[in-house]
């Protein structure tokens, strides 16, 4: 076999002709195999397998750097330089992760995550070797996606400038997560079923040169302006006005056209865009049939496609999409936004029944988050639904756009906290730090499914900027005998009892729970507080709890600093309040791919640990340390 052959960087310049012709269905055929056990992503990876052959033909590693834009389709890359062996541990913890990562080998250039990143850092590499008068190619390959991002543009601007080679791969299959949206989707469309330049070329100046007396001088104006011909009819205009040389397009499944030119490319003095057209999911059915679902899998039948896991309960995701969509049918000035994750954030059923109020943006949660503080602005109730992981990029929207204008935008904010084989990328785990530092910011989180349907509706009621935090995965659906209404500013008391005060943020609650019965368990006297509000802190609470509490202790699946168990020891401390406080969250780090339970119990935030740390404060306390 093909593949079996490549143990190491470049071994694919070994093979012969017909062995490189069936190496792309090896390749498929082992990523399917493969994912369908460990999960993982399959469309975009079954997209570009004869477009990463073609690079490794080019190119060379790791002396050439291939930057992949979000690097969720590195899979063949991973393969081809070697890695073949380390798919049985994809994205579990100690294991190979599913992005690009500098530390796992050094042919990954860059490690990626977020889209719209490869061109800005691709130019970084260029720079960097043109100062240390280094000599090897560059290459960035970027989705017609990640186009909609603005950083994207902010890159290309500047890579116009350059006077040494940088190729830019634009794989375009007219999808990001969901299907494409907006202007660069029409304009790529019409690249895509345009004819080639020369063809283009011919039969215009055949069509002109029949125009009696002045077609051939029409002809000869023409090609004496400035970009002629070519300025008014080329595919990808857009991009050569900028200064970057189009190439393209050409098909994505063939090895020999890609080769060629590439290597065209790789003669080109400054900025050139290779632009490929791929097809997601390319080689098995199911994912072509539907790219969306299996963007990001878990576990599946490959002779169907189905998933394995079955019967799954309600997700919070689910909980926010029918409780949005309820809202939004009693309140026609609700709306919804979000930046290409339609299904991902649960608001495709909201799409479905409120076309006119769902607006998709495209990867630019930056605009956004401003477009929502424009629609509040205008009388509108915006609901911005989007991963915490992808927030981050919208703070100083959030701040200067939403928050100075204490405008009415609701943040949904899906896949807080840990969110486990995605790594470090898309962990959830700094939005209550960051967020609370925004002035009038409302943060909520909620303990269950009733609460977390409770909370959206007052978020969408509330008349100021509210962050909605839920995290990934099935809804809890204990404590259902507590469901008080929620109040501003106010936090649940679950049980109400002396000396230690367990106080949890959202869906830390199940083990929250736990934490109090095996406190209770070894002799202790423990109450539960569910803090609902992250900010304001119920700082009224917190001093009448001091009164019968000698230790609160503080449970939070984000990071320590800024956070919840932070704001409360600065409450404590600034109050002269007579307890003591210990808080369980993230350390001041990255947290990498792996199972949720495994990362927490990595982290300190599991029931062993909080249980015997808490115990052995509270014994610290009392002088009973053993």
């Amino acid at each position: 076999m093909a593949l079996e052959m490549i143990r190491k960087p470049n071994d694919i310049k070994k093979l012969n002709e017909e062995q490189l012709r069936v190496l792309p269905d090896e390749i498929r055929e082992f990523l399917v195999g493969k994912i369908s056990r460990t999960g993982g992503h399959l469309a975009s990876n079954l997209g570009v397998v004869e477009l990463t052959v073609a690079l490794h033909l080019t190119l060379d590693f790791p002396q050439d750097k291939l930057i992949w834009d979000v690097g969720h389709q590195s899979y063949t890359h991973k393969l081809l330089t070697g890695r073949k062996d380390g798919f049985d541990t994809l994205r579990k913890f100690g294991g190979m992760s599913g992005f690009p990562k500098r530390k796992e080998s050094d042919c990954d250039a860059f490690d990626t995550g977020h889209s719209s990143t490869s061109v800005s850092a691709g130019l970084g590499y260029v720079e960097a070797r043109e100062l240390l008068g280094q000599d090897h190619t560059v290459v960035s390959v970027i989705g017609d996606g990640s186009l909609t991002g603005g950083m994207a543009y902010e890159a290309l601007n500047n890579a116009s400038r350059l006077k040494s080679n940088f190729i830019i791969v634009l794989n375009d299959n007219n999808m990001s997560i969901s299907e494409n949206v907006g202007g660069i989707s029409r304009y790529l469309n019409g690249m895509r079923t345009a004819q080639t330049y020369t063809d283009i070329k011919k039969g215009l100046e055949d069509t002109l040169k029949r125009i009696p007396v002045k077609g051939e001088r029409i002809v000869s104006q023409l090609r004496r302006t400035k970009s002629g011909i070519k300025q008014l009819f080329v595919p990808g205009m857009f991009f050569e006005d900028m200064g970057i040389t189009y190439l393209g397009p050409v098909d994505g499944h063939d090895v020999k056209k890609l080769v060629k030119v590439l290597n065209e490319a790789k003669r080109v003095d400054h900025a050139v865009l290779v632009h490929v057209i791929t097809k997601k999911g390319k080689g098995y059915a199911p994912a072509e049939e539907n790219p969306s679902r299996f963007h990001g899998t878990g576990p599946f039948d490959i002779a169907s496609g189905m998933p394995l896991e079955k019967n799954e309960p309600d997700s919070y995701t689910r909980v926010f999409s029918k409780v949005i969509t309820d809202i939004a049918k009693k309140d026609d000035k609700v709306v919804a936004i979000t930046a290409a994750m339609a299904d991902g954030t649960g608001l495709s059923a909201f799409k479905k029944h409120f076309p006119e109020r769902f607006f998709d943006v495209g990867i630019a949660e930056e605009h956004a988050m401003t477009f929502a503080a424009g629609l509040a602005a205008g009388g509108m109730k915006p609901v911005f639904a989007v991963y915490s992981s992808f927030l981050q990029r919208a703070y100083d929207q959030a701040l200067h756009d939403v928050c100075l204008q204490d405008l009415p935008v609701v943040i949904a904010i899906d896949r807080a906290g840990l969110v486990g084989s995605d790594g470090e990328t898309h962990q959830g785990i700094f939005d209550l730090s960051y967020l609370s530092t925004i002035p009038n910011m409302t943060v909520i989180s909620p303990k269950n499914r009733w609460e977390m349907a409770d909370m959206l509706r007052f978020a969408v009621d509330y008349p100021h900027p509210v962050a909605l935090r839920y995290p990934r995965g099935a809804a809890y659906e204990g404590m259902k005998e507590f469901r008080a209404p929620v109040v501003y500013g106010k936090s649940e008391v679950l049980y109400e009892e002396k000396d230690i005060a367990v106080i949890f943020v959202g869906h830390m609650a199940e083990l929250a729970d736990r934490v109090r019965k095996g406190i209770k368990e070894a002799g202790y006297s423990c109450s539960l507080i569910n803090a609902r509000f992250i900010k304001p802190l119920d700082k009224e609470l917190l001093a009448r709890l001091s009164a019968g509490h000698r230790l609160f202790v503080t449970i939070e699946e984000n990071v320590l600093t800024g956070g919840f168990g932070e704001q409360v020891l600065n409450h404590v401390s600034s109050s002269g309040l007579d307890v003591r406080v210990r808080s369980f969250g993230i350390a001041d780090d990255y947290v990498e791919h792996g199972n949720v339970e495994i990362l927490r119990q990595e982290v300190g935030l599991d029931f062993d640990t909080i249980v015997k740390c808490s115990i052995s404060d509270y014994r610290m306390i009392e002088g009973r340390q053993e």
